[in-house]
């Protein structure tokens, strides 16, 4: 009996179909509590190549939802632990691993568009979503994007002649809180990325309708799910777009603004860098000078998003901002 058989009898999917997922390449972008739902059920389907990106260990308090992983793996890297895991469900499937954070620099070489069919956007962070989206919608890439917090979360296909992530969600919210700081529930999560893994499967199988342009939404407290189409949402204009840079793009002529706090961070002397608060922009208006880049800095994103969308209101010139965690500058 083959292993594939159960889905292979489903006149949707087939020997055709099945050759379908055994030929594809798969960007799995984030290794955490998405990835870890998301990746068995990719790698059992029998999906061929399988790439995937992530800097992060194993951590305890992680566990209760990452559950592809073991106490035994604590403090490895969770793509080698994901690996490892996951060939012993299926050994027919190739697994590449990129022990790294996707950033606005490396994200074009991880997409390599010649290779990769589909890019799953499992991070759950604000600047890799829009860069991943930024990029597949530049260059004709499909994306399965997927969020859950608390008891709540979404799965949304965007991307490759479908409107981008930033036609759905246009701003950033005022306020943002992670799975750390907010808390999240293991089957939500878990649910979640199942809901995207079968999304990725629709889009290899070429079922319709298309995941492409739906975005599905579900709330575990109260026992409601809601979906809906965006086929024909416009993209914001450019002259609202504010884009994710790599650190590497910081140039001596930008106006530097780190808005993470002065005592923990650490800059290198080649980069003139000022240290500025929300507040700075609302009530003093500070401003580069006429012919400077401004290049705000914070730690998830959010609040160079929200720094810069002041910063706009009384300055029109370019913007970039860069997520850069605790790491310095």
């Amino acid at each position: 009996m083959s292993r594939y058989q159960r889905q292979t009898c489903l006149s949707e999917v087939g020997d055709s179909g099945q050759q379908e997922i055994a030929a594809a390449h798969v960007l799995v972008v984030g290794a955490g509590g998405l990835g870890c739902a998301v990746l068995p059920y990719l790698v059992s389907a029998g999906v061929g190549h399988i790439s995937l990106v992530d800097e992060d260990t194993v951590s305890l308090s992680n566990l209760h939802r990452q559950v592809l992983y073991r106490e035994t793996d604590l403090g490895a890297l969770k793509v080698d632990c994901a690996k490892q895991h996951l060939m012993t469900l299926n050994d027919e499937c190739q697994i590449t691993t990129h022990a790294s954070a996707l950033t606005a620099s490396n994200v074009a070489t991880l997409c390599s568009t010649g290779s990769v069919d589909l890019v799953l956007d499992c991070a759950d962070n604000f600047a890799v979503s829009y860069i991943l989206s930024d990029y597949c919608h530049t260059h004709g890439l499909p994306l399965i994007s997927a969020s859950a917090l608390g008891f709540n979360g979404y799965v949304g296909g965007f991307c490759a002649g479908k409107p981008s992530l930033r036609a759905v969600f246009p701003e950033l919210p005022q306020r943002a809180q992670n799975c750390s700081s907010a808390g999240i529930m293991g089957p939500v999560v878990g649910t979640i990325g199942c809901i995207q893994a079968q999304f990725a499967l629709n889009f290899l199988l070429k079922l319709h309708p298309s995941p492409l342009g739906q975005l599905l939404s579900i709330d575990l407290q109260n026992l409601r799910q809601s979906s809906f189409r965006f086929d024909e949402a416009p993209e914001p204009p450019l002259t609202q777009h504010l884009g994710f840079l790599a650190i590497e793009d910081i140039t001596p002529t930008d106006w530097l603004v780190d808005l993470r706090g002065i005592k923990t961070q650490q800059t290198s002397e080649n980069r003139p860098v000022q240290h500025l608060s929300l507040d700075d922009f609302q009530q003093e208006q500070a401003t580069p000078n006429t012919n400077q880049r401004a290049v705000i800095v914070c730690r998830t994103g959010l609040t160079a998003w929200r720094a810069a969308r002041i910063l706009q209101s009384y300055w029109q010139g370019e913007i970039g901002l860069i997520a850069l965690g605790d790491d310095p500058l």
